[in-house]
Parts: structure tokens; sequence; C-alpha cells
């Protein structure tokens, strides 16, 4: 067997769910897997995106369900707590962001973390984020994109962070039907857990009543990693 892959017990630890409960959820076809030699078999990449697609789906009580069972496994491995805050810093915030196409966005997204001093190969970054958009555009109804490569990409990254921009207006990103982008966050992430730790506390973030408008009206980047910070303290 693949090391990639998971068995039934080591997937039910991994999503801290019984064997039982995993089994079932593979029966229905809930779960990405298959079966050799008569027993299941998953893939870690799958379930990787599997969990993606699962926070991008989810609603506000949904999102703590799948933040606190991440943060448990996470708790278990001593890793340290995700902080949007933390992992965005002021130079990686561009407002306005100046850019008026897709393949501009993320380029000057890619630029953003680059000036940290965090990311070593800004090619390698835009054709991995680029590849991810046309397999599966990360752009959500609400006007927000959350880009990121299709896996992480330590091996570039000096440590984990995010970028975040704002253009004047609405472009058009891969939104469902014909739905205009005007935030983006590119989450650049060394390793698959964190990645999915992040994608789950961001989408708590966004989905914080009030947020998003907050967000578009902020006149500068202080304003807007202020209002990340503050937010966060009161999830």
């Amino acid at each position: 067997m693949p090391q990639t892959d998971f068995t039934i017990e080591t997937l039910a630890a991994h999503l801290h769910l019984t064997p039982q409960q995993v089994t079932r959820l593979a029966d229905r076809g809930k779960l990405p897997g298959r079966k050799v030699a008569g027993q299941w078999r998953f893939s870690k990449a799958d379930i990787h995106h599997w969990w993606e697609r699962r926070i991008g789906l989810s609603d506000e009580g949904e999102l703590i369900e799948v933040e606190d069972a991440l943060d448990r496994h996470a708790a278990a491995h001593d890793e340290e707590e995700v902080s949007i805050g933390d992992l965005l810093p002021i130079e990686a915030i561009g407002i306005p962001l100046g850019a008026r196409t897709a393949g501009s966005v993320i380029r000057s997204m890619v630029d953003l973390a680059v000036q940290t001093g965090l990311l070593w190969d800004a090619d390698k970054m835009i054709e991995a984020v680029q590849s991810r958009e046309e397999m599966h555009p990360t752009a959500l109804e609400n006007g927000v994109a959350l880009l990121h490569p299709r896996r992480p990409m330590g091996a570039i990254l000096g440590q984990s962070l995010i970028t975040l921009g704002r253009t004047p207006s609405g472009i058009s990103f891969g939104g469902s039907g014909g739905s205009l982008t005007d935030v983006f966050f590119l989450i650049c992430s060394t390793d698959d857990r964190g990645h999915l730790r992040t994608l789950a506390r961001l989408s708590r973030v966004l989905t914080t009543p009030g947020f998003l408008d907050d967000l578009r009206t902020a006149p500068d980047a202080h304003a807007v990693h202020e209002l990340i910070v503050r937010t966060e303290k009161e999830l």
C-alpha cells in the first residue's frame, strides 16, 4: 500500500471520527476512496481536497465544527494556534491592488508575498496558483477569491503567510454565474494541515456579519489589518 494512503483506522484518527463512521461515509460515497482487495483506501491528496470542499460549502455553524476538528488534531500534535492576523503582514496587504485581469491579480498577489521576504520563487508560485485556478476557480459568490496552489509549497517559503488585495472594482475571476471579484486572499502554506486550518479560520472571519462591508470600505492596509485582528478576537 502506498504510504500516501489512509486506511479506515488511520483516516478515522485523522478526522477524529470512529472507524464505523468513516466506513459509513465511504460506503455512501461521502468520502473520496477506493477499495483495494476489499479494503477501503484513501489518498491523502484526495482527503485534503475533500476538506477544502467541505470548508468552502460550510455555513458558520459548520465552520466552527470543522475548525474544532482540525484544532483537536493540532493540539494532539502540539501545533500552534492559527491566527490570520499573524499570518498577514501589513506589507502583504495591497489596498488598492493595481490589477485589472485575472493573470495580473495572481502576479500582484504573489508579488506581495515576495516583498515580505518569505517567498523565494515567485514564478513557481504563480504557475502553481494559475494551475489551481484552471482546475477549479477559487472565486466565491461574495466577491472574494481564496487563491492557493493545489498543494502547499514549503520548499519555497520561509514560513506560512497570507497576502490580501482589494481591487477598485470587481473583475472577472471565474465566479459562478459571471459574478465579479474584488477581494483576493493568497494562502501560502508550508504543509497540508496548516493550509486547512488557515482556510477554515479565514472562512470564519469572512462569514462574520458586516466584515466584508467593513473590509471593502477600509481606507488602507493598517485599517484592514486592525479589522481582521479585531474580528478574530470576537470569534
